[in-house]
């Protein structure tokens, strides 16, 4: 399994599965949060085993597009995973889910500077770009 790819999928859905968890909040009928939620389910006893892997958890939750600490979440992921290969396989198998309903996958970071510039991460059809070199004055 990506470690990498699952810490990039279940990142951004971080706040909301730990509020789902605390039942201050709910799963907004998504199909990402769903499966997000269901991996949660099977990591969370685990995880709050672990202090570190719960300190990890609870820093990307509070930071979700910090890469210094989604690092330190995939560090502590592998060595979970790696102590409970059943585990390992179950939460492979819903990422597997996940990727096939298409709401996991390939992260793609785009970056896009100076005046005028675009980003596209992925594909773009049906759609018109239109940039500008005016000043918003």
């Amino acid at each position: 399994m990506d470690i990498a790819a699952l810490v990039s999928y279940l990142a951004p859905l971080l706040p909301q599965l730990l509020n789902i968890a605390a039942g201050t909040g709910d799963g907004g009928g998504q199909e990402g949060p769903g499966f997000g939620q269901r991996i949660w389910e099977r990591l969370r006893g685990r995880v709050e085993e672990r202090p570190a892997a719960s300190e990890a958890v609870n820093d990307v939750a509070e930071n979700p597009d910090d890469e210094e600490l989604r690092t330190v979440l995939k560090v502590q992921l592998k060595k979970l995973l790696a102590e409970d290969p059943g585990l390992a396989a179950e939460i492979g198998r819903i990422f597997d889910e996940a990727r096939s309903a298409g709401v996991a996958g390939t992260v793609t970071t785009v970056t896009a500077s100076g005046q005028g510039s675009v980003a596209i991460g992925r594909d773009v059809s049906g759609s018109r770009i239109t940039t500008t070199t005016r000043s918003a004055d």
